[in-house]
């Protein structure tokens, strides 16, 4: 691993993870927000891409939940992460699903070196408020993008009512996350990540509102971006 990829990988944040590997694949345990948000998240990216035959990377992958649905759907489907024991997770849930998913444990901006302009598709969902350096994420994305290939993002806005909602009600009223899962000052505003995605050379197409309902455990597209938000953008032809 080089330093420049080294310093964008945050040790707490992997260790965090790795600590909690062994329940990513619960739907009533830590991550039990990740397995409600999954067919919202899906949907965003189904109804904007073709899945069938494409080649498909998921970064940030962490346990699988998305790469597998998006392999059941026809992709061709890469994971990456950089917490060795949720992959380790990720890659025993294949012999339950059946499904092929290529994990490797590699940051995004080396795999850069392997596949320059190798994907038709790359989803990086949750993960960009993980990283001291989100910016160089999408970097690599865009390298990593075929010419007309398509780009999926979620992350947390960076407001009162997503600190409210998204750390005190999520991480410790509720205690639907574990406690620490997310840093206040990491997360992202809208005009931020759509700066960095066009200061990549992509297209912002859409933004999107992702509203969850723990009580009725459900999940909605559309309206204000003010907790959680996807965005799609592509790489010009």
């Amino acid at each position: 691993m080089t330093s420049q990829t080294s310093q964008n990988i945050d040790n707490t944040e992997r260790d965090k993870f790795d600590s909690v590997a062994s329940g990513w694949w619960d739907p009533e345990g830590p991550f039990r927000p990740l397995h409600e948000l999954n067919p919202a998240r899906l949907k965003f990216i189904a109804d904007r891409s073709e899945l069938s035959g494409a080649r498909v990377l998921d970064v940030g992958c962490g346990g699988g939940i998305l790469a597998e649905s998006l392999a059941r759907k026809g992709g061709i489907v890469t994971g990456i992460d950089v917490a060795p024991r949720v992959l380790a997770t990720a890659k025993l849930h294949l012999h339950e699903s059946g499904l092929a998913v290529d994990y490797q444990e590699k940051p995004v901006e080396d795999l850069v070196q392997e596949s320059p302009e190798g994907f038709d598709v790359i989803t990086c969902m949750e993960m960009l408020e993980h990283v001291p350096d989100p910016a160089s994420i999408i970097q690599s994305i865009e390298k990593l993008l075929k010419p007309g290939g398509h780009g999926f993002f979620s992350t947390l806005n960076r407001t009162p009512l997503a600190f409210a909602l998204g750390i005190v009600g999520a991480e410790y009223v509720a205690r639907l996350l574990p406690r620490g899962t997310h840093r206040y000052d990491r997360f992202i505003r809208p005009s931020e990540l759509s700066a960095w995605l066009r200061d990549a050379g992509l297209e912002v197409k859409d933004i999107v509102g992702l509203h969850y309902n723990p009580v009725t455990r459900s999940v909605m597209l559309g309206g204000n971006v003010r907790v959680n938000y996807l965005v799609h953008a592509s790489k010009p032809e």
